[in-house]
């Protein structure tokens, strides 16, 4: 059959997500007004047979209307509680474009970092920004659970060292 997929009848096992903390030349970041979830950074769903880098310039262009430069990755979460996700979050530079958000984002502002902790209220929301404003370097990975929100595994990853010459 030309064309068509096989089924199993099963769901997937986990949903990936990719999020960006987004600077401009003045150092603020790019928050959404999600109408449900209230502020955040951009986010969203990577779709089957895309990449992460793809799925990360796109939900930042649908949900703000701007284009970047794609930084380093800064963190993983994995959400444990049902629906299951995996939330890969990177670093990145504004370089073009207007706000013009769309869809689930009602709203996107260019905040300062003390502005955006103020307006993001949600735990894992907040968790996660503060996350992203401290990155120094080193690969964050927590999992978590909701209601309530507990961490249930943390650690850090960092860049091997430079081996000396011996």
């Amino acid at each position: 059959m030309k064309g068509s997929h096989l089924s199993t009848g099963t769901e997937p096992l986990h949903t990936l997500v990719v999020g960006c903390l987004v600077r401009n030349e003045m150092d603020e970041v790019l928050l959404i007004r999600h109408k449900k979830r209230g502020w955040e950074i951009p986010q969203g769903r990577v779709e089957e047979g895309e990449s992460l880098v793809a799925a990360l310039h796109r939900e930042v262009r649908e949900e703000t209307g701007v284009e970047i430069l794609m930084g380093p990755l800064a963190a993983v979460w994995s959400k444990l509680t049902p629906p299951s996700a995996v939330i890969f979050t990177f670093l990145g530079s504004y370089l073009s474009g207007e706000l013009a958000p769309t869809g689930d984002s009602g709203e996107a502002a260019w905040l300062t970092p003390h502005q955006a902790l103020e307006l993001v209220t949600g735990s894992v929301m907040r968790e996660r920004l503060l996350t992203l404003l401290n990155f120094d370097g080193a690969i964050t990975y927590r999992a978590y659970t909701l209601k309530p929100y507990e961490v249930v595994h943390e650690g850090r990853l960092s860049a091997p060292a430079a081996s000396e010459p011996g």
